[in-house]
Formats: C-alpha cells, sequence, structure tokens
C-alpha cells in the first residue's frame, strides 16, 4: 500500500516515485489518496497551533478523527484553539490523555521531570498516548514540514511508521509557513493566537519559549537542551 501511494503521490527524487512522475501531489490529492485507500480509518494529529490541517482533510473526509494530546502542559492559548475547533468545524476531536496525571507523574519522578529529563516527559506525555491510540487506525495524518527543521526536511508524503506499525502522511509537507498563513487567510481557519506573538512553533508552555526575530522557527522549543524532537516523528 505504501509503495503503491509513494508512486502515485511522490514527486521525482523521491522515494518510491513513478519513473513516470512529473509533480509532487497536492496536499488535497494526497488527503484524497488515503481516504480512499482506507475508508474511515484514518485520523488527524494535531497540536493546535493551528487548524489548517484538519481543514484540509475535513473538506475531503468530514467529520475525521483529529487527535489532541492533552500533555497537561499546554499554554491557555493552546486549549481555547483546541475548543474553537471542535466547535467551528466539522471534525471529531479525540482528546489523549497520558496513563498518568501530572500529579502522578510527580509522584513517581519527581516535580517538572520537562526540566531534568525532557526526552522522557515527552515519552510519557506524548510518544506513549499517541501509540498506544493509533492502535486503531490505519493511517495518521500529521502537518509536519520540510521547512520546519533541517530533521524534516526529507519528508516524504506517504511512509510506513515501523514505530506505530500503520501508515503515516505528511500532506503539508512542502508547504511553506507562508503558504500555511496563506490557506488559513483564505479559508478563514482557525489560529492560535500565539503565533502572532512570537510562537511559530508551538509545544508545551514549560518547553517553549518565543523566537527572536531572524531565529530559527523552532529554537523556541526546548531552549538551550540538546533536544530539538519530541519523538512523535523520529
Amino acid at each position: 500500500m505504501v509503495r503503491r501511494g509513494q508512486a502515485e503521490l511522490h514527486g521525482p527524487g523521491w522515494p518510491g516515485a513513478s519513473p513516470d512522475a512529473t509533480r509532487e501531489a497536492t496536499a488535497e490529492e494526497v488527503v484524497a489518496w488515503a481516504a480512499r485507500e482506507f475508508g474511515d480509518s484514518v485520523a488527524v494529529a494535531c497540536s493546535m497551533a493551528d487548524a489548517v490541517l484538519p481543514h484540509v482533510v475535513a473538506a475531503i473526509k468530514p467529520w475525521v478523527d483529529v487527535l489532541f494530546l492533552d500533555t497537561g502542559y499546554h499554554f491557555a492559548e493552546t486549549y481555547g484553539t483546541r475548543d474553537a475547533v471542535e466547535t467551528g468545524m466539522d471534525v471529531t476531536i479525540v482528546d489523549i490523555t497520558p496513563r498518568q496525571t501530572v500529579a502522578e507523574q510527580d509522584a513517581a519522578h519527581g516535580k517538572d521531570l520537562w526540566s531534568r529529563d525532557p526526552g522522557l516527559c515527552c515519552q510519557l506525555r506524548k510518544v506513549e498516548p499517541l501509540h498506544d491510540r493509533l492502535a486503531g487506525y490505519e493511517v495518521w495524518v500529521t502537518g509536519v514540514r520540510r521547512e520546519e527543521a533541517p530533521t524534516r526536511s526529507a519528508t516524504p508524503l506517504v511512509a510506513w511508521d515501523e514505530k506505530n506499525g500503520l501508515v503515516k502522511i505528511n500532506p503539508l509537507a512542502a508547504w511553506t509557513f507562508d503558504e500555511l498563513l496563506a490557506y488559513a487567510t483564505k479559508h478563514g481557519v482557525i489560529l492560535n493566537p500565539l503565533l502572532n506573538d512570537g510562537y511559530p512553533s508551538i509545544g508545551c508552555a514549560p518547553c517553549t519559549r518565543r523566537v527572536a526575530p531572524g531565529e530559527d522557527p523552532r529554537a523556541g522549543r526546548w531552549a538551550g537542551l540538546d533536544k530539538t524532537e519530541c519523538g512523535l516523528h523520529v
């Protein structure tokens, strides 16, 4: 299935692309392929930095499940964006919570684990809960974009996610941040207010700071630490 998708969707030079490929598929074409091949067994992962990805998917597959990882550490603006998406868009929000509450994690690992071992904190509050929930689907859709970070520059449109045991598609992989904002403006899509307040990449509040003009967009994530990814996409 993945090989067939790569042959149909990938452009020249990308893994699995057809020898006859002349261009890369659009985001809408990628979503249409997933809807055609997998039916209702599709889930969208959304951090609620914006609602562009759910909007793109819901335009083709209304009431798709949108998975929101409620880590217990989000900004109030992120929760507000989640609520606005639930009431204003034709999607089904599925809240995913970690196996332990923040208080239970503090009791087991010490207070503010994120400040001492952010990798473990992400594993417990993001990676494991999402893995558990994805077991109920055949494909998950992410908003990962190649321009976001060097670690994401080789993001394909469709791939096999070995860690979670299902197909992973990245319809917005080729989009720039400006293209994402332009889409949101054109279609009136909800954006997290923090995007216009110096936070081009939004994660948990304790591990996210504002980014100075000219800085890498993800420089505000785990600033000062040897960490650039939460573990969901590596």
